[in-house]
């Protein structure tokens, strides 16, 4: 009954691997380019445990968390600009050749950040490697979608999705394997390179894409590579495809200009393409005030602000986290055509808000019941080791674990059990030593509690009800939802709000840490993503089964938020009748 794309359908997964099968040319393409998403996933996640170690071994950056915060973001600053300049390298250079140049650069970061001998050493690989990633993260779905035949083109492009979850997951296990390792950090951020060197040497055995072949009139070029993918009897529909669609864009360009500056003016000045930004931007931008950035780049620290001191054990932890991520994005494909693209970001929505305000409750449970400061313990460790703030304070008999911390000392659990009255000391090195001499435990991110587990199950929650809706959905809902004309210039738009608001959110997660705590800072979130929730339901209509000109038509007259049916159905139903 609904025309339209689908992004995923049964169908099209039973011809996907019929196709698969039959030509392993197309998976090997598509494999090869989604490597691209897998650098993006693999960055995105192995920072958050390498950070543990990064504080160890550079003093400043253990003591500044501006600093940490920088560290984590630049390459989300990084990844913005290579977003940005990625439209005109894919239109100027090709989709092949700028995967390529994408390589490079990441390579070079990966590089950088394994014998950086300064915290501002990092910083630059780590923005060398997110223009790497910016590059890659919009070049490589354009690159499958382009050299994918038309009916399995979804299934091809959802690959680089999956890879992305695959390369989250993928670095959490790089993480774990070096913990115990000489250089933990420098292998973990080292590593990230022989991705880039695999993809660098298949994507040169590869073709360039044959939609931007016969858009620079290599007809004869695009030809033989279809030959390669299509099925005999498709080649000349595609090539007739491609040269209406060619045909098309020249005209247009005459109608809006060519420059940039030109095709904005003609952009904001359309009403459907403003309502359709208006859609976009806000599913992009909500898609990262939910919070799950600061999941996925700070989720070991996360889990000891649980109250899990351990290393090993919260980058193990972490590790479960990905992987849900992973199982949410396939759950994604299944069920995308199935409910729609707004259906699914308001329920994901709500199941994010329960899980923000548990989480709220939890964290704040764990700090009023921190252990208590013992005063006698305390001051055994003599007066040097003991935390100055405690030393200074008037009435420390209401001192806590909690408190302790938040005066920027550490608490030394007691050999007893980790629930027991401790010390609050002076976060040093040897400090910390002397209290590992001892078999006790060392705590400077989080408190001990016997509710730490409880937040990683609903950490674990929280990815479940993000990954499926606004893990997925704001990307494919950008992919459909501005006029073909302006579909680049509203895409990247877009993309841009959403490195953006990620640069915001990660380089202020752990200063609101500190200042309002865990508990303040997830009750933050849960009041952002209400925002999300609220703008979602007012701006985002629902394009499920619409062609691409039914959508342009529908925002053109107006989007009624309370009015839920399908006007395609609706025109259906109303010929029938008649």
């Amino acid at each position: 009954m609904e025309g339209g794309p689908e992004a995923a359908s049964k169908q099209e997964f039973t011809e996907f691997w019929k196709r698969a099968t039959s030509s392993p040319y197309i998976m090997r393409l598509a494999l090869s380019a989604g490597i691209g998403g897998l650098l993006f996933g693999y960055d995105t996640g192995v920072i958050s445990g390498a950070l543990l170690y990064i504080r160890e071994d550079f003093v400043e950056v253990d003591k500044k968390l501006w600093l940490q915060e920088v560290i984590v973001s630049m390459a989300v600053a990084g990844a913005i600009i290579g977003a940005a300049l990625g439209g005109w390298m894919n239109d100027m250079l090709g989709r092949k050749t700028s995967i390529l140049g994408a390589d490079i650069v990441f390579f070079l970061g990966a590089i950088v950040m394994a014998i950086a001998p300064a915290p501002w050493v990092l910083v630059v690989g780590r923005i060398l490697v997110g223009f790497g990633v910016g590059i890659a993260s919009m070049t490589s779905p354009l690159y499958i979608s382009e050299a994918s035949p038309a009916a399995i083109r979804g299934a091809l492009v959802c690959i680089n999705g999956l890879l992305i979850t695959f390369g989250q997951f993928l670095s959490y296990l790089i993480n774990l394997a070096f913990t115990k390792t000489p250089g933990t950090w420098r292998w973990m951020l080292g590593v990230a390179g022989l991705p880039a060197v695999v993809q660098f040497v298949l994507m040169l055995t590869l073709p360039e894409s044959p939609r931007w072949l016969y858009n620079q009139g290599k007809e004869n070029e695009s030809r033989k590579i279809l030959e390669k993918i299509y099925r005999a009897d498709e080649i000349e529909g595609e090539i007739k495809a491609m040269r209406e669609a060619v045909e098309q864009e020249k005209q247009e360009e005459g109608l809006i200009g060519q420059t940039l500056g030109e095709k904005m003016k003609a952009a904001f000045s359309n009403v459907a393409v403003r309502r359709g930004l208006y859609a976009g931007v806000t599913a992009q931008v909500a898609q990262q005030f939910v919070g799950i950035n600061t999941v996925m780049y700070y989720s070991p620290t996360i889990v000891q602000f649980a109250g899990i001191a351990s290393k090993s054990t919260a980058l193990a932890l972490s590790l479960v986290t990905s992987g849900l991520n992973a199982v949410g994005s396939i759950l994604s494909m299944l069920c995308i055509d199935k409910y729609g693209r707004r259906k699914l970001m308001l329920l994901s929505l709500i199941a994010i808000i329960i899980c923000l305000l548990t989480l709220t409750g939890v964290f704040y449970q764990a700090a009023t019941t921190a252990p208590p400061i013992d005063n006698v313990d305390t001051l055994s460790f003599g007066a040097n080791a003991t935390c100055q703030a405690y030393l200074d304070a008037p009435n420390v008999s209401s001192w806590n674990c909690m408190k302790c911390l938040k005066a920027e000392c550490a608490f030394c659990a007691s050999t007893g059990g980790n629930h027991l009255p401790g010390a609050c000391l002076a976060e040093t090195k040897e400090v910390r030593a002397v209290c590992g001499e001892q078999k006790r435990v060392w705590f400077s991110d989080g408190c001990p509690s016997k509710i730490g587990v409880l937040a990683v199950i609903v950490l674990g929650l929280y990815i479940l009800a993000y990954s499926p809706g606004m893990g997925s959905v704001p990307w494919v809902l950008n992919s459909e939802i501005y006029p073909l004309r302006f579909r680049g210039i509203g895409g990247g738009i877009a993309a841009v709000s959403n490195w953006c608001a990620n640069l915001i959110v990660s380089l202020t997660f752990l200063s609101l840490i500190h200042a309002l705590g865990a508990a303040g800072t997830f009750l933050l979130f849960a009041g952002f993503s209400t925002i999300g929730l609220i703008a979602i339901y007012l701006l985002v209509p629902e394009t499920k089964g619409l062609q691409f000109e039914e959508v342009e038509k529908l925002l053109q007259k107006g989007f009624n938020p309370c009015d839920c049916t399908n006007p395609k159905i609706d025109e259906e139903k109303a010929s029938t009748s008649k």
